[in-house]
C-alpha cells in the first residue's frame, strides 16, 4: 500500500515534536529537586568561635534560640540586596528568639567595619579573619566547614542546634513564608 505524501509530512511534523517535548520534560524533571535535602539539613550544626579584632563568638552560646547564620562579605550585591530585609525580620522576630548572626568573609577589616557603619547593621556580625581564595571561591575556615564558598549563604538552625533549613542566594526574608516557618521552630 503506498504511503500518502500528506500523511507522511503530517506523521513527521506531529511526531517529531511530540517526541522532542517528551525528550525535554524526561530530561528536565529527572534534573528537578525530588525531595532529597541538603547535606547537613536535620543534623547537628557545626559548632564554631570566631575572633575578630571586636569580639569573639561562639555558636554555643545561642543554644535555645534559633539562629539565623549568614554568611556574606561587603564586596557581594546579592548580600547588600538581601541586608535591609534581614535587618528587619531580625527587629521584627527578636522578641521570639530569633537571632541573626552574621559571618562576614571580608578580607580588609576596614572594609567590614566601613560597610557596618555605613548600613548600621543591627545585629550579631564577626568577621572570620582566616580566609583565602581559591578557584571555588573565597574559603573562610567557618563557612567552608558548612560547605559555603559561594554568598550569601544561611543556615537556619532550631533551638536544640540543628539544621533546619540552608538558603542558597539573597533572600527577601520578610516573606510570609519564611517569618511564619522561623516563628514555628
Amino acid at each position: 500500500m503506498p504511503v500518502n505524501t500528506v500523511e507522511l509530512v503530517y506523521y513527521s511534523f506531529v511526531r517529531f515534536p511530540l517526541f522532542l517535548v517528551l525528550f525535554i520534560a524526561v530530561l528536565a524533571t529527572s534534573a528537578c529537586y525530588h525531595g532529597s535535602k541538603p547535606s547537613g539539613i536535620g543534623a547537628p550544626a557545626s559548632d564554631f568561635t570566631i575572633q575578630d579584632s571586636d569580639r569573639t563568638v561562639s555558636l554555643n552560646q545561642f543554644r535555645g534560640k534559633i539562629v539565623v547564620l549568614n554568611f556574606w562579605a561587603s564586596w557581594c550585591p546579592p548580600c547588600v540586596d538581601e541586608l535591609p530585609s534581614l535587618m528587619h525580620m531580625q527587629t521584627e522576630l527578636q522578641s521570639k528568639g530569633v537571632v541573626v548572626v552574621g559571618v562576614s568573609v571580608d578580607a580588609d577589616a576596614g572594609d567590614y567595619q566601613k560597610f557596618l557603619k555605613d548600613h548600621n547593621v543591627n545585629f550579631l556580625t564577626v568577621r572570620d579573619p582566616a580566609q583565602q581564595q581559591n578557584q571555588l571561591g573565597v574559603v573562610a575556615p567557618v563557612a567552608s566547614k558548612y560547605g559555603t564558598y559561594k554568598f550569601p549563604e544561611t543556615y537556619i538552625i532550631d533551638r536544640n542546634g540543628i539544621v533546619r533549613r540552608k538558603i542558597i542566594g539573597p533572600v527577601n526574608w520578610d516573606q510570609q513564608e519564611i517569618v511564619e516557618f522561623l516563628t514555628r521552630l
